[in-house]
């Protein structure tokens, strides 16, 4: 790309017309002070697992990574070494709320929400009060490091969700410290049944992934309720370091693609599983995967629908066809064929345990019905500098001429960011390049943030420098719908 430098992103800022919502920006954790926090608050023997240490969460120190022979031995990721700004005073906007603060309209951003960088790491931890009682410490700390500063930065409370009263217990506490959005996993690592008799060096290798929706281990449908009653968006953004086939031990670009990879295994799951028919209201961002995915994942659903769904499955029924038709063809274009009876030539017509229709269990009965659900309760979490933004808004692509909800996310604070004033500057490129229009990009960078995060009209903006230009929004989006 590029623009680069101050200038250049307030000069887009002044020029649109409208507020720039960062859906996806980052704080960076120093390590020492959330340990400290921790300790002061009472939990300074959560500190002391060996998962916390090796993930570099209690001391300067970084992540303790593998050497390369450990990495290949036991066949696990290489990591993001040299993550963070090398420039001292970005680094120091994305650790420093104050600054972060001061410093936004210089990126033309009005305002950002504010996600974990280590806190991440927290909701893959495998020690049950470890990781419900760090993430809820979480919590509390950046409640209350961001709370001077709320008016323009909003920070995103982390959820545990390996059972859903786990979930529903985590979204109770959050909200209870003053934060309106969260982050939960976008999966969880299940044993798989067959292999729990597995010796334990093994058994952590014989997973399965568990989305929460389809074929999930328990039902979630509490936690979804709890959300949707405390009007919580919902947001996943788990790497895909441990998924075979997205990393190799020696180098991390390998793993490019891998949040796609994770947002469209959770959006399957979830819409096929039903989820997003029984709960209208459930708003979930899949972060970082940029929405390219999100595209080709609508329109296969809408294919296989048309194909797999109940009235297409009746095209496929081997028992519509005709044995002694097929036997008669046979002898004259494949005589070879003739020495089997005609039921031989049929394919089998088994089908286990009645299972046929695979949409079943989504609740949806047309591709109108498809679309309504998949655009309205996934949005797609998208970096500045992606092209293929335009795909969400290209009726050409997308079946019955779908717009999916795509937000712009800077990713401030992470490597590939080159500059805190950068990403505005590489959004605007995709009008500049004639990839959106104008119109296209205020959705992009500003109204569908507006959608996920306050969904009709939550109070989630209340209170901030944007409040009324989201009530704006609103508005006007209730009067087209109405």
């Amino acid at each position: 790309m590029t623009g680069n430098g101050t200038h250049d992103a307030r000069r887009i800022r002044e020029a649109l017309g409208h507020v720039v919502i960062d859906a996806d920006a980052h704080h960076v954790e120093i390590s020492v002070a959330f340990a400290d926090f921790v300790r002061d608050h009472g939990g300074g023997a959560l500190l002391a697992d060996p998962a916390v240490r090796a993930l570099g969460l209690t001391d300067s120190a970084g992540e303790q990574v593998p050497a390369l022979d450990q990495r290949r031995r036991r066949h696990i990721s290489a990591r993001p070494v040299w993550w963070t700004p090398a420039d001292t005073l970005d680094y120091a906007s994305v650790t420093m709320p104050a600054l972060y603060h001061e410093r936004l309209g210089e990126a033309g951003i009005d305002f950002a929400v504010v996600y974990p960088s280590r806190g991440l790491t927290l909701l893959s931890l495998e020690n049950e009060d470890t990781r419900v009682g760090l993430a809820r410490l979480y919590n509390e700390y950046v409640a209350e490091i961001y709370a001077p500063y709320r008016d323009r930065l909003s920070p995103v409370a982390v959820i545990p969700a390996h059972t859903p009263a786990e979930g529903i217990a985590a979204l109770e506490h959050a909200t209870s410290v003053g934060l309106r959005a969260a982050l939960m996993p976008s999966f969880v690592w299940r044993p798989i049944p067959a292999f729990a008799d597995a010796p334990p060096q093994y058994r952590s290798r014989l997973q399965r992934i568990d989305n929460f929706g389809l074929d999930s281990e328990y039902d979630y449908d509490p936690f979804w309720a709890k959300a949707v009653e405390l009007d919580v968006p919902l947001s996943c953004h788990t790497s895909g370091f441990t998924l075979p086939g997205h990393f190799t031990p020696s180098n991390y670009s390998y793993a490019a693609g891998h949040f796609a990879a994770v947002g469209e295994g959770t959006a399957k799951s979830l819409f096929l599983g039903g989820v997003t028919t029984r709960f209208p209201g459930l708003r979930i961002a899949l972060l970082e995967g940029g929405v390219a995915v999100g595209v080709r994942v609508y329109g296969d659903l809408v294919s296989r629908f048309e194909k797999r769904g109940r009235a297409g499955l009746d095209r496929l029924d081997p028992t519509h066809l005709d044995a002694a038709e097929l036997h008669r063809l046979a002898g004259r274009y494949a005589p070879g064929l003739t020495r089997y009876a005609p039921e031989q030539l049929v394919p089998g017509t088994s089908a286990p345990d009645g299972q046929v229709d695979d949409f079943a269990a989504s609740g949806v009965t047309s591709v109108a019905e498809i679309r309504d659900a998949f655009c309205r309760n996934f949005f797609w979490g998208c970096e500045g500098d992606d092209p293929l933004v335009g795909l969400a808004w290209d009726g050409r692509v997308n079946p019955l001429g779908a717009t999916l909800p795509a937000m712009m996310g800077s990713d401030l604070g992470h490597w590939d960011v080159p500059s805190f004033t950068l990403p505005l500057v590489e959004a605007y490129e995709l009008v500049e390049d004639g990839i959106l229009t104008p119109a296209q990009f205020e959705e992009f960078v500003c109204t569908n943030a507006v959608r996920y995060y306050a969904g009709a009209g939550s109070s989630f903006f209340a209170g901030t420098a944007v409040a009324a230009d989201v009530e704006r929004i609103q508005s006007a989006t209730w009067e087209r719908t109405a």
